[in-house]
């Protein structure tokens, strides 16, 4: 998914001549934490609300603060994931998106990146979660895959990231197979730290908890 596909046009942009409380008050109308301001269809930065606020005098227009304008953005035409790192670095609930010779097309806001990026990682899918902890030389996908599918469930997504501190590697799998108890026992045997797992209980959990209620009941 590109940027372009996550546009949204009804955020409005500012002018230079547009007056500091002006926009102060489309900042809380639509509820950002930044305005594109845009001169001649080209976009000239991201301006903060806090930036608006630091100013005494409301009455002055978005001219005189053009030293605190954020000048970044986003091709039009790269993955949305950019979007994302632009919110993160500029703590920014909106990223300005641009053409290649910076003309202004639009906006991306947070509540549309969450939502990619929860189609992204296959969040609305059906299916467990397990989490493993390993020294980056013991990943190995070829062999984490294998482990999978012989439990008859396959990867629908994978993600790795890295504590910078220690250098382990966390891998979350998405499976397309809730019962995962099978796969969480069979990395356990090969020796793999699993740290977090999510579905449903397995048959033989079900035996183990069943038999259970049953010692209770006779003891009764």
């Amino acid at each position: 998914m590109l940027t372009a596909d996550l546009i949204n046009k009804n955020i409005p942009r500012l002018q230079l001549q547009d007056s500091i409380g002006k926009a102060i008050q489309l900042i809380i109308d639509f509820r950002v934490s930044h305005l594109p301001v845009v001169a001649d269809k080209k976009f000239l930065g991201l301006l903060s609300e806090e930036d608006l606020l630091d100013q005494d005098d409301e009455k002055l227009t978005i001219e005189t603060l053009q030293k605190n304008f954020i000048p970044d953005s986003v091709l039009v035409t790269v993955h949305f994931l950019n979007a994302v790192n632009y919110s993160i670095q500029h703590d920014a609930n909106l990223v300005p998106v641009v053409s290649a010779s910076m003309d202004f097309i639009g906006v991306i806001t947070t509540p549309d990146l969450l939502k990619a990026l929860g189609n992204f990682s296959g969040a609305d899918e059906i299916g467990g979660l397990i989490v493993l902890e390993m020294e980056r030389s013991q990943f190995a996908i070829s062999e984490i895959s294998r482990i999978v599918e012989s439990n008859d469930s396959h990867i629908l997504h994978l993600n790795t990231q890295v504590n910078p501190d220690t250098g382990i590697l966390t891998l979350t799998l998405h499976l397309n197979n809730r019962e995962i108890a099978p796969v969480v026992t069979t990395f356990e045997r090969y020796d793999y730290l699993v740290t977090y797992s999510y579905g449903n209980e397995s048959l033989q959990d079900e035996v183990n908890a069943n038999y259970d209620n049953l010692i209770k009941y006779l003891d009764i």
